[in-house]
């Protein structure tokens, strides 16, 4: 596997410029105008002091999600003041010597956990803007290797042939004015590792491939407000744990029988055999670099649980050479899927041995 060098052991970040305006209690009509108490939490949130503590962990790069609809005010006008926080924070990551990575994790047309009316992949006028979106990207960061652009975050279950499509355009925009850009295009299916198969790839060293895992979603959504099945089992899911409680989940929910039969316990060996399409990639295109850009465990899910499986995913990852990005450093209160890493109050991580696991240093 080709190191992604720089970017071996990151942090996302999400919260601040993404995850807008998407909860199915507002109507439609209210979730693109932004409000003066978003514009506050922009200005607030996040700042130099966060980026550093963020270095002082051990992480090499941070992934930044942000919203088409906190940039983009109108089809190809940007608001300076969401600009000159991009530029902030690029300068605070230089300052720390982290590396970047941007990434669009909510896109008109394309948001991974509400239905939308008109989709990214049908609309040629939203493809135009995601286009223009990028090259604007490109133009103002030009002289900037160490920001990576991820594409698109979590592409819906779609006709894989769809996204490459769009992709391998965008690409190619961006070659035109960059041919060294690094670019990271994920696959369908919510970043599945299983899709990855299904992935365009490139004779281009600086393109990287990535992948998400949150399996079992069971266990790493458990009681989550923003998932129906979670919400309606509602109750605590342990990891390591026996099969037989996540079976009754799955029974529970859907009436399905023996999900599981392949597994005595919920452990390493199952998330190696649901990371096993990752590890196959990796095996068959040793000159490609892949990265998993996103796992981590609902925040109210018990620490020893979550340190258990944070240290499970990530020796693996580094058992296969793969570089990885945890997700996330903190989410604001109103995310019903909180996934922070850190506490509210202080912003420290939750415990020393959780710093160990995220900085690699930890089997």
């Amino acid at each position: 596997m080709a190191d992604f060098k720089g970017f071996m052991h990151g942090m996302g970040i999400g919260g601040w410029l993404t995850n807008y305006k998407r909860f199915n209690v507002l109507p439609v009509e209210r979730r693109f105008p932004l409000s003066v108490g978003d514009f506050e939490h922009f200005d607030s949130y996040i700042t130099q002091r966060d980026i550093d503590y963020i270095a002082s962990l051990g992480m090499d790069h941070v992934r930044l999600g942000f919203d088409q609809v906190v940039l983009e005010e109108k089809p190809g006008i940007y608001r300076e003041r969401i600009w000159h926080l991009f530029d902030s924070f690029i300068e605070w990551c230089e300052a720390a010597g982290v590396n970047i990575v941007l990434n669009l994790h909510k896109a008109i047309g394309n948001y991974c956990d509400i239905p939308e009316p008109v989709s990214l992949m049908d609309s040629g006028e939203l493809q135009e803007r995601f286009l223009h979106l990028w090259l604007t990207f490109e133009d103002r960061y030009s002289g900037k290797p160490e920001i990576a652009f991820e594409l698109l975050n979590e592409v819906r279950d779609i006709d894989p042939a769809l996204w490459n499509a769009l992709a391998e355009r965008t690409i190619a925009a961006i070659r035109k004015k960059n041919p060294n850009r690094r670019i990271i295009v994920g696959s369908t299916c919510w970043n599945s590792p299983h899709t990855l198969k299904d992935l365009k790839l490139y004779d281009d060293p600086n393109i990287i491939y990535t992948f998400h895992n949150y399996a079992p979603f069971e266990f790493t959504h458990q009681r989550g407000v923003l998932q129906a099945d979670p919400l309606y089992y509602n109750r605590e899911m342990p990891y390591p744990g026996d099969v037989e409680r996540y079976r009754d989940f799955r029974r529970y929910v859907y009436g399905a029988e023996n999900p599981y039969p392949q597994f005595e316990r919920i452990d390493r060996e199952y998330l190696r055999c649901e990371l096993q399409p990752a590890f196959d990639f990796a095996e068959q295109h040793p000159e490609k670099i892949l990265w998993c850009g996103e796992f981590g465990t609902i925040r109210h899910c018990r620490l020893e649980y979550r340190e258990n499986y944070m240290r499970d995913m990530i020796s693996l990852l580094k058992e296969h050479g793969i570089a990885y990005c945890v997700w996330n450093y903190l989410s604001t209160p109103n995310d019903g899927n909180r996934f922070s890493l850190v506490d509210d109050d202080h912003r420290r991580i939750l415990s020393p041995e959780l710093a160990r696991i995220i900085a690699g240093n930890a089997e």
